[in-house]
């Protein structure tokens, strides 16, 4: 599996037999004559290097002599690997599921680059990096908008002249849909019902942050929008604001469009508001200890996520089981516990005493008999990627 940004390549190699993990690691600073390559085999010393890794293909490359090094890899040739699934941010409206990558896929893909200017030509670049190192092996696209296509009209579309999403496409496409799809599909498994049943809103809160109504498992509504911008409040991300406020900073700061969207996209959010740290370990500790914009952030923060909830309860006329995941959504207890403080109206029974349990552990936090059943799930979105690479290559097990 191959996560391929602007200057990064992340990537997984997973036997699929047993669905284990097999290797992973990351080559940051591609471009650069001071890339860091970190990789680690499960029961083996990590391994890292820094060295010139002048571009994405230099970098499929070096991941490809570490996977077969003799001391260092987990497989002995790069003929082992079946298919290679790559994580592609988004694909507007063109495919619902995971495709075989082809020269006509691709160019779908192009198409959809004004949709995710700073993400699908990374993901491409990575794509093809990884055809020119691996000729002749399949690659397989799982993007992070796929999920969210069974949303409805009065869901999708915002309230703007309808030439607009004639022409440019401009409607609500949500993302992590890959993470939305897992952690429903195992929350379903976990409660024992069938997910056909099951009304679910899943909460994947890490530095970029979303929520998703997901009725009979098919996603109804989530938070992001025609952009990662819109919805909650996140690290740096502002998340939904008056439109207007745009106009008004970029007068008052004289701000061009550039200058704007850097506000918005990476000076806001948590950041913006605690005025520190986006990250919000720091920020709970500095809450902790007193800082009164530390715990503005965090207010803030919380109740934006109360209030998508209550939403999209009302959305699918109730809720049976609420899941959080992600790097906050798994290892915050103060967050989980604050946003289910102010969800008893919905027959939450809160258990303070699982909630605070072992971090990222996959377990139940509400009591026995609770009406709404609250989880904790660690996301894997890895592990969908390859399973929706076999499916498009036709392997089934």
């Amino acid at each position: 599996m191959l996560n391929c940004g602007s200057s990064s390549v992340k990537y997984q190699v997973l036997d699929m037999s047993n669905e284990s993990l097999m290797a992973k690691g990351i080559v940051e600073r591609v471009g650069t004559d001071e890339a860091s390559i970190s990789h680690k085999v499960p029961s083996r010393e990590p391994f890292s290097v820094t060295k010139p890794v002048p571009s994405h293909l230099h970098a499929v490359n070096e991941v490809i002599a570490l996977l077969t090094d003799p001391e260092l890899g987990c497989i002995k040739d790069v003929s082992e690997i079946s298919v290679v699934g790559h994580r592609v941010v988004h694909a507007g409206e063109k495919f619902s599921g995971s495709v075989l990558l082809t020269e006509e896929t691709k160019q779908a893909l192009r198409d959809c680059i004004d949709l995710a200017p700073l993400h699908n030509p990374a993901n491409i670049t990575g794509i093809e990096a990884a055809e020119q190192a691996m000729p002749g092996m399949p690659q397989a696209g799982t993007f992070d908008t796929a999920f969210h296509q069974t949303m409805p009209e009065h869901a999708y579309l915002y309230a703007l002249p309808y030439d607009y999403y004639r022409k440019y496409g401009l409607r609500r496409y949500g993302f992590h849909g890959t993470s939305h799809y897992y952690v429903s599909k195992r929350a379903a498994e976990v409660v024992q019902k069938p997910i056909e049943d099951l009304k679910i809103i899943t909460c994947h809160l890490g530095n970029g942050a979303s929520i998703a109504a997901v009725s009979g498992g098919k996603s109804v509504d989530t938070s992001m929008g025609f952009t990662p911008l819109e919805g909650l409040v996140m690290g740096t991300r502002c998340g939904d604001i008056d439109p207007a406020i745009v106009t008004f900073i970029m007068d008052k700061e004289s701000l061009d469009v550039a200058g704007v969207n850097d506000i918005l996209n990476k000076e806001s959010g948590v950041r913006g508001l605690a005025q520190m740290s986006h990250d919000m370990r720091d920020v709970e500790r500095a809450a902790e200890e007193g800082n009164k914009l530390a715990r503005i952030a965090l207010d803030v923060y919380c109740y934006r996520i109360i209030k998508y909830i209550g939403a999209y309860a009302a959305a699918m006329n109730g809720v049976d089981v609420i899941v959080f995941t992600a790097g906050v959504g798994e290892n915050s207890p103060y967050v989980r516990q604050a946003v289910c403080s102010k969800l008893t109206f919905l027959g939450i029974d809160f258990d303070h005493e699982a909630n605070d349990g072992l971090k990222g552990r996959e377990r139940e936090i509400t009591k026995p008999g609770s009406k709404v059943r609250v989880l904790v799930v660690p996301t894997n979105e890895e592990l969908v990627i390859a399973q929706e690479a076999l499916k498009s290559v036709g392997y089934t097990r």
